[in-house]
This record gives C-alpha cells, sequence and structure tokens, in this order.
C-alpha cells in the first residue's frame, strides 16, 4: 500500500518516470492527485513550525503516535524532539525544536535510536487510513493510470496472462466499487500507446508484429564442466558473450574454472539478472551464473530496517511475582514517584509476607529481577528480615557450585583429548565466503569467525549455536563444513527429519555448485541400494559431505576421515541416538544447533564451561510476520488463502490429526475452490510426500494442507501465509517455529492461529497465544523462550536436577549465581552484589516524565543505567540519551552522578551512606578504622565522630547543600576507588 501511494506520489512529483506493476496493483484504488497534493509536507533545518502543528499534521495523515518510532508511519515526541519515520524512508528522521524552530533535521537508526547522519530536510507523505477505505467503495476513485502522462508508453507483458490475472483479481474483489474491472482496465490502457510483449505470437492478433530475434537460453548441461564447455561453444557462435555474477567471489571463481578448462572469448561481470537471454541475430546472449549452473536462486529484497538485537530485559506488569536480591520473593505492585527532604525519586512498590511493603528507589532497580519459575509452583512470599531466604540462597548457591564444577571437570577432560586441527582458510575459503549473494550479519561474520577457529585448534570443537528461525544459520554451517572438506575431512550433517534432509542437501549442493565438493543425502527417501551406495562411498572416502537422518548413526555408516559433525535440534533425538552421539563426540568437532535462542543471562552464566555462540541479529531484509489469533472462521479462511492467491503466493493450511486431515483438506478445497489443494503428512509413503512436496516447492499446489512435518527447516520462498489449526494445542516453541517457515523473503507473512469456535480454551492455551500475538516482531524468539519458561517451567535448561533450585530463588538469580561460582572457580577476583549500597543524600534524581512514559520503558531504562560498570559506559549512555531527548535536566544527571559513587562505594566497601543531622554517616561491611583513615585520606581533618560500622563527615554546608554532598562524596571515592578495597 505504501510503495502504491509512493509510486502515484513519485509520478504526481515527477520524480519519477518508469513504473513497473503487477496488474493487481494497477487495478487497485490510489488517493486522487488533490489528495496526494496536500499530503506532502517537507520540514527543513531552520524552518519556523509549531511542534504541535506537526503532530496535528502527522495524526490526520495517519501516522501512529508511539513511545519510540521504530517503523514507518509511526511518530513519537519527547519534549522539544519530535521523531517520525516517513513512509518509504530507508530511516526515520529526528526533528529538535527550539521553540517554533526546527533547530535540526538529522536520521537515526531505529533499532538503537541513535543519531545516523544530519539531514538537513525530511520530506513527509501521508494519507490517512478512514480516506484510503472509502477509495476501495467509491466508484470515481483515482487508479495510477490517472497519473501517467498523455505521452506514456505502456508495455504489456504477456496481455494474455495479464487479462486472466485481472479476471481472477476482480472476481475476488470486484464488490468494492473502487476496484477496476478489466473492461475498465482495458479502456485505460488503450488511452496510451502499446506494447504488446509476447514470448508465443498468438494466432489471432491483428497488432502489427515485430519479431525481436530474442530467444531464451537452451538450459545449460548439469555439471561444471559440462556447462562451461557449453558456455565456450556459445561464446565462439556469437560476437559478444556475457555473463553476469551476483559478488565478486562468484566472478573471481569463474574466471577461474573459465582459465582450467580453457573458455575464451565470454566477457565476465559483476550485475543481478533473474534470466538470461540469447539474441542469434545480434550475435549477442547474456547469461546469469546462476543460469549457467542450473542454480535454484532467489534475489531477496533489502527491507527497510533490520530486526533489533535481543534483549534480556523482562517486562515487569503490576502483579507479577519478583525477587528482590536481599530480602526474598515479593509482588510487584507498580511504581510511585514519591518526595523526600532532598527532591523527588521514583520507586517500585514490592509487597512481601504479612502485607509488608518496601519501596526500592529506581537507581537500586539492578536488586529487583522478575520471577521465572515452572508454572503452578508460584513460592510464598518471603518475610522482609526472616532467615527462610537466606536458606533458600544458600542452598542453591550450593547447588550451583557442584554443577559448575562438574561442568568444568567435563571441560578440562575436553582440553586433555587431541583432535586434529583443520588448516588455516585457503582462497578457496575466502572466495566461497565471499561469493555469499546476500549481505551477512554482523553476529553471522562473527559467529562463524569463532567456530573456524575452534576448528584450527587442536583440542575438538564442541560448540552450540543458537539462533532464532530464519537469522541465518545455515549458511555459517555450510562455512563451516567447507572448510573441514578443503582440509581434506569428511563432514555428516545430521538432522531430525528426512525432508530437512533434503531441503539441506539442495541447499548445501547449491552454495557449492562451483567447486569439486560430492555430497550426497542419506534418509529413507533413498533406495536400498542407493544407501548401500552412498555407505560404501563413505567408507572409500570419496563423499565429502552426507546429510541425514538418525540413518547416519547406523552400525553400517563408516567414515574413512570424519572431521566435523553438524547436529541439528539435538534436543528431537532419542536416548539411544544421543548415547551414538556422545561416542561421535570422543574426538572429532561437534557443532550442535538449536533455534530457540538461549537467553543472555544463561548465555553468560556458561561462559568457559560450555562454548554457546549466539546470532542475536534478524537479516535486513526480513519483516516481522503479522500474527492474528482468532475462531474458526470460514470467511476468515477464504480472505486470507485469496490474498495470497492475488499476490501469486502460497499457503499452508496446518491441521496435526492424520485421521481428520483429508477431511479438513475437502473443507479448503469447497471454501477456495480455485485454490489447487495437497495433503502432506509423515504417515504417507515417502515417494508421495516427497512428489507432493516437490510439486509445492515449484508452485503447482496453491495450497498445502499438512501436519507439523514442515517444522524444521522446509524453506518454500514462495509461501508466505500460514493458517494454523487447533493453535491452542500447540506448544509455544512449536508455533514460533512453525510461523518461521514463512515470511523469509520478499513478501510479508501472515500467520492465524485459529481456534474452534465452540472450544473453551485453557488459561495455559490463551497464554501461548497471546504471546505468540504479542512477540511476532524478529528475534522475538528470546521473548518467547522466556514466556515459554513461565509457562512450561525453567528447569529444563540445566537439568531436572536443578529445577528446585531455580524455583527457589528465580531463575534470573540462579543464572547471577552460577556466573559469579564459575568464575570464582577458574580463580576469577568476583566482586560481591547482593547487598544494597544505599546512597541517601537527599538528590533531587529520577527520569522526567517526556522519558519512557510507560512503566516498561522506565524500568528497562534506569535498568540500563544501574548497569554501567565504568565512566565510559556512563559517557557513553549519557550522549545517547542527549540524542533521544535532547539536552538532558539536572535531576537526570544526577543519577548519572548517583550511579559513579554508588560504583565507587561498592569497590570501597561501603554499603551506606546517608544525611544525619550533623553530618554525613559513611557505613563500611567491614569496618576497621585504619579503613576509615584510608578512605578519607587527606581530607582526615572532616571525620567528626565514629559509628559502631562507619565515620561521621562534618563540613560548612554539607546538611544543607546536596552539590555540596556530591562533591565533597565525589573527593572521598575518587581517592578510595583508587585505594582501598
Amino acid at each position: 500500500l505504501c510503495e502504491r501511494i509512493g509510486a502515484a506520489a513519485s509520478f504526481e512529483s515527477g520524480e519519477n518516470r518508469i513504473l513497473v506493476a503487477p496488474v493487481q496493483a494497477v487495478l487497485q484504488p490510489t488517493p486522487d492527485r488533490e489528495t496526494l497534493r496536500s499530503s506532502f509536507l517537507e520540514v527543513r533545518e531552520g524552518d519556523i513550525l509549531p511542534p504541535e502543528r506537526l503532530v496535528r499534521w502527522l495524526v490526520d495523515a495517519g501516522f501512529r503516535r508511539e513511545r519510540m518510532a521504530e517503523r514507518p508511519g509511526e511518530f513519537a515526541v519527547r519534549g522539544g524532539i519530535i521523531d517520525v519515520f516517513p513512509l518509504l524512508s530507508d530511516l526515520p528522521f529526528r526533528l529538535e525544536f527550539f521553540g517554533d524552530d526546527v533547530e535540526s533535521v538529522r536520521t537515526y537508526d531505529p533499532v538503537t535510536q541513535r543519531t545516523v547522519r544530519p539531514a538537513r530536510e525530511c520530506l513527509l507523505r501521508g494519507i490517512g487510513t478512514g480516506r484510503l477505505v472509502r477509495d476501495w467503495e467509491d466508484p470515481r476513485a483515482a487508479h495510477l493510470f490517472d497519473f501517467l502522462p498523455a505521452d506514456t508508453l505502456v508495455f504489456l507483458l504477456e496481455p494474455g496472462k495479464v487479462r486472466q490475472a485481472a479476471a481472477a483479481y476482480h472476481g475476488h474483489h470486484g464488490k468494492h466499487e473502487g476496484v477496476l474491472s478489466p473492461d475498465a482496465l482495458a479502456a485505460a490502457a488503450g488511452r496510451f500507446r502499446r506494447l504488446e510483449v509476447e514470448r508465443v505470437l498468438p494466432d489471432d492478433t491483428d497488432l502489427e508484429v515485430v519479431d525481436c530475434g530474442i530467444r531464451s537460453l537452451k538450459r545449460f548441461e548439469v555439471g561444471v564442466e559440462e556447462a562451461l564447455g557449453e558456455l565456450g561453444r556459445l561464446a565462439r557462435s556469437r560476437r559478444r558473450v556475457v555473463v553476469c555474477c551476483n559478488n565478486e567471489g562468484e566472478r573471481e571463481r569463474l574466471l577461474q574454472l573459465m582459465a582450467e578448462n580453457g573458455v575464451e572469448g565470454a566477457e565476465v561481470v559483476r550485475g543481478r539478472l533473474s534470466a538470461g537471454f540469447d539474441a542469434p541475430g545480434a550475435g549477442f546472449a547474456l547469461v546469469p551464473e546462476s543460469e549457467l549452473f542450473n542454480r535454484y536462486r532467489v534475489r531477496r529484497r533489502h527491507r527497510k530496517f533490520a530486526g533489533a538485537p535481543l534483549t534480556d530485559l523482562v517486562e515487569l506488569k503490576p502483579g507479577d511475582l519478583v525477587v528482590h536480591v536481599v530480602h526474598g520473593i515479593a509482588r510487584y505492585e507498580g511504581m510511585e514517584t514519591l518526595k523526600h527532604e532532598g527532591g523527588i525519586g521514583e520507586y517500585v512498590r514490592l509487597r512481601f509476607a504479612n502485607d509488608v511493603r518496601v519501596y526500592v528507589p529506581l537507581h537500586n532497580i539492578e536488586l529487583v529481577q522478575k520471577y521465572i519459575g515452572a508454572k503452578g509452583e508460584a513460592p510464598p512470599l518471603s518475610v522482609v528480615g526472616g532467615s527462610a531466604w537466606k536458606k533458600r540462597k544458600e542452598a542453591a548457591r550450593k547447588a550451583v557450585e557442584d554443577l559448575a564444577q562438574e561442568l568444568l571437570r567435563t571441560q578440562a577432560l575436553r582440553m586433555t583429548k587431541s583432535g586434529t586441527a583443520h588448516p588455516l582458510d585457503t582462497d578457496w575459503q575466502r572466495r566461497f565466503e565471499a561469493s555469499f549473494i546476500y549481505e551477512e550479519t554482523d553476529d553471522q561474520l562473527r559467529v562463524a569467525e569463532e567456530i573456524k577457529r575452534d576448528m584450527e585448534s587442536p583440542r575438538p570443537m564442541d560448540r552450540l549455536l543458537c539462533g532464532d528461525v530464519g537469522f541465518g544459520k545455515t549458511e555459517v554451517v555450510i562455512r563451516a563444513a567447507f572448510k573441514a572438506v578443503m582440509g581434506g575431512r569428511q563432514v555428516a550433517v545430521l538432522v531430525p527429519t528426512t525432508l530437512l534432509a533434503e531441503q539441506h542437501y539442495r541447499t548445501f549442493r547449491e552454495r557449492m555448485a562451483d567447486y569439486p565438493v560430492r555430497i550426497e543425502a542419506l534418509s529413507r527417501f533413498k533406495t536400498r541400494g542407493e544407501q548401500a551406495g552412498i555407505t560404501k562411498a563413505l567408507a572409500e572416502g570419496s563423499v565429502d559431505i552426507v546429510i541425514g537422518t538418525h540413518r547416519l548413526l547406523s552400525a553400517d555408516v563408516k567414515f574413512k576421515d570424519l572431521g566435523l559433525v553438524v547436529i541439528d535440534e539435538e534436543h528431537k533425538f532419542g536416548v539411544e541416538h544421543k548415547e551414538a552421539l556422545r561416542k561421535l563426540r570422543a574426538n572429532v568437532d561437534v557443532l550442535a544447533l538449536s533455534a530457540t535462542p538461549i537467553p543472555r543471562t544463561l548465555h553468560m552464566s556458561l561462559v568457559g564451561i560450555r562454548d554457546v555462540s549466539n546470532l542475536y541479529t534478524a537479516p535486513a531484509e526480513r519483516l516481522p510476520i503479522i500474527t492474528k489469533a482468532a475462531r474458526f472462521d470460514r470467511k476468515l479462511i477464504r480472505q486470507a488463502i485469496t490474498r495470497e492467491l492475488d499476490r501469486g503466493g502460497q499457503t499452508y493450511f496446518l491441521h496435526n490429526r492424520v485421521d481428520s486431515i483429508y477431511r479438513v483438506a475437502d473443507l479448503v478445497s469447497r471454501t477456495v475452490p480455485e485454490a489447487r489443494v495437497a495433503v502432506g503428512h509423515g504417515q504417507m509413503p515417502e515417494h508421495e510426500l516427497e512428489e507432493v512436496m516437490l510439486r509445492f516447492l515449484r508452485g503447482e499446489v496453491d495450497v498445502l494442507v499438512c501436519t507439523t512435518i514442515i517444522e524444521s527447516g522446509i524453506d518454500i520462498p514462495n509461501a508466505n501465509t500460514m493458517i494454523i489449526n487447533d493453535a491452542d494445542r500447540f506448544g509455544l516453541a512449536t508455533l514460533h517455529q512453525l510461523r518461521g517457515r514463512i515470511g523469509r523473503y520478499k513478501h510479508q507473512g501472515y500467520c492465524y492461529l485459529l481456534v474452534p469456535a465452540g472450544r473453551t480454551v485453557t488459561a495455559v492455551g490463551k497464554e501461548r497465544l497471546k504471546a505468540i500475538e504479542e512477540f511476532s516482531d524478529l528475534g522475538a524468539g528470546f521473548q518467547l523462550a522466556m514466556r515459554d519458561l513461565e509457562i512450561r517451567g525453567a528447569g529444563n535448561i540445566l537439568g531436572r536436577e536443578q529445577h528446585g533450585h531455580i524455583n527457589a530463588v528465580g531463575y534470573e538469580l540462579y543464572c547471577s549465581l552460577l556466573e559469579k561460582t564459575v568464575r570464582r572457580l577458574k580463580g576469577e577476583k568476583v566482586e560481591e552484589d547482593d547487598y544494597e549500597v544505599v546512597l541517601d543524600i537527599d538528590l533531587d534524581a529520577y527520569f522526567p516524565p517526556e522519558f519512557p512514559e510507560d512503566d516498561a520503558g522506565r524500568i528497562a531504562l534506569y535498568r540500563k543505567l544501574v548497569r554501567i560498570r565504568s565512566e565510559e559506559e556512563a559517557d557513553e549512555l549519557r550522549r545517547e540519551l542527549e540524542d533521544i531527548y535532547g539536552p538532558l535536566p539536572r535531576s537526570v544527571l544526577n543519577l548519572f552522578d548517583l550511579q559513579k559513587l554508588k560504583m565507587k562505594a561498592k569497590r570501597a566497601g561501603i554499603y551506606r551512606i546517608s544525611v544525619e543531622e550533623d553530618g554525613l554517616a559513611v557505613r563500611f561491611r567491614k569496618f576497621t578504622m585504619k579503613r576509615a583513615e584510608e578512605f578519607v585520606g587527606p581530607l582526615g581533618h572532616m571525620v567528626g565522630g565514629t559509628l559502631e560500622d562507619g565515620v561521621i563527615i562534618r563540613g560548612p554546608g554539607l546538611t544543607e547543600s546536596a552539590s555540596r554532598r556530591v562533591e565533597l562524596l565525589k573527593k572521598l571515592l575518587n581517592g578510595a576507588a583508587a585505594g582501598v578495597r
């Protein structure tokens, strides 16, 4: 919709003179010229524009007001700053006002919210959604043809197919009067000069015919040498032959292959081409590299913004159970702003046992964590000051110590074993990686390097690679496999399903087509004879990479020189298979994959005892999948499937009961009779299932009614709508995995979660559906994993024996204890942080209301502040907030002062500094007079008395002036941080 409006607007403004459009877009209504003209607003640096007038314009133009402007069509207001993300813009804009003056205009990153570059001007286009709805019902609505100049030349590519598509679209949507009919389309096109382009000359045309002498390329032979031989023959018979490669890596590799095979006369250039052609009369041929080597290629369209990196913050809502590190389990009741003698501060209110309430300053929010344990096993609220919480925490600490020691012993044993180090990257490795046709994420590059460094080490690798669905794990694995083969070793890729084995087989072959690498698939899709041939070739060493199911673990499968084992979704294999895997791990490199990313907190706690790599960032071209939970409704099903048919796409209809799947398929056929429907499930004969899936892949099936057999890794680029029947009966991780099968390429993905009309959904089922709807963004897997921990219980991650301890103290505190224990056992210095540093110095310290207005956003910001561990981190956060919110008020600068003072006080062993009647009281955890004297140093004359655990500092103005107190503490604590520990 945005792009159609943008296309119309670009014609209206004269910005573009070429329009490429599918017939469906031409049939749909578009705002008229007058509406479009009024929908432009240009904002320049130095303009006088009252901010409230801009806000009114944005609302009228259909923009949505949000806390942060992160997607096209959103805007946000924070004091003198207005952020706006224009439709069709690559980046959002930040407009900073001084009164009514536009002081600066700059673009910013929607993920980090940080400035990217100055912009000077911002062009806004907007159309209210109400007007768009009216256009669909208005027979006088405008269409794209209304914006074309009279001298426009209209190309109709394959007019017969255009007319068919127009008739089909009008059949679905003709009830809306704003949609053009096929006759009206023909009349509109008839106003312009026309050129009809046909592949095959129709028999009954009365138009003037011009034969361009252009033909499709003949299909090249399968096999690199054979294809290159044909390219050489083509080059000798034409005056000019040009081969297009996607990138420099492909170009260099092709030039090398041509030189090795004596192919001359063809130019090799960089460029993207979906299909080539041959013009014998002109002596010219254009050949895409993908067509030369018979590759299956899908070009992804780059999107406007990248997916957000995953974070480990779990949102708090009133009523949630929380863990206070010092006092224990409580219930969160919300946030409050309270006044004290020195000013204002923000607090979270916690209710403990016996209705005791504790107010925790938000600058101490690190002491409060959301409680995550097993569902249905909520612990009792703790008694403030009681001994029970301390005992539970101590028991968890002891259990964590035992676990950490066991993990470290396992790690140490692995370090003593000797494997075979793979060689450093070869020139072929570098070219192979450079030939990847998409842009890697930073995470992909980092993780690939981590894995390759492990492979180059003489100790056997045992690494876990975690990443959300579609985040690029396969490419990372392919690079590792290629490295192993370049070192003369064999690779085994073990997957849980036959279909996934076939998918990976195709992907690996496609990716390595330019190289002499033999790849085979071993699964039930192969005949006994084929399987015997593959196992013989493996034993002889003539197969480099084998991809298969647990069949690879059979006794008859022997390798000549196995160097790398890749295990996809290990948790899906049975006990006996895991035992076989354990034996495999003895002295070969093992890379395990998981599509459920583990939380950062657990990842950090395992650093040094388990090698874990995480892909946290979505590829730049992917869009979040629009997800909707609804009651079963044939009208909704028809609407979803026909929308996909209109854009030439395919649909998954997931029904996970084989006994009734054919009845459901019949219902789908009756609901959408124009759709070609097929059925696929795991109990079908292998050859039938393979044939159905291949037909779906080739686009011969519109709707695949199937079971969860598609859950793991099946990648059909053209399938971008999914309907899941009985969705409340699926686990959260399964729903997320299934949804990850769609929306992987250029189209917006839609997922419908259907529940039978008469069924009462359980509380857990409702929570799952709510969670999957709520987290429809890319990278939601982590939040889903956390929500799944709440629903299913947190014990599974670290083994059942740890389950009770996680429930006793909460998941986040458990991970913190584990991390500290591991570091201490490895001999690192570990700072105690399970106590509050209380700075009760009557300072006005809080974020004002225009900073995140919602409680969740404010808590997130306070958490970010209290996690600062150095002056450099504090300065970086301050610059970030100034960029987003403008000049920081005194109350925010005071928060930074407080955090810096707390960091230094903790290092000096101080747990409390407070204002007393006669000065400042400084209290130490382990008090000695010598320590106090070292702390005050040259300011010893200001010590005005001693306490049981500290000293009183006296001086002029200390009890009256907050700024005087802060300056004095900075002097004292700077000295303490440098000396006393």
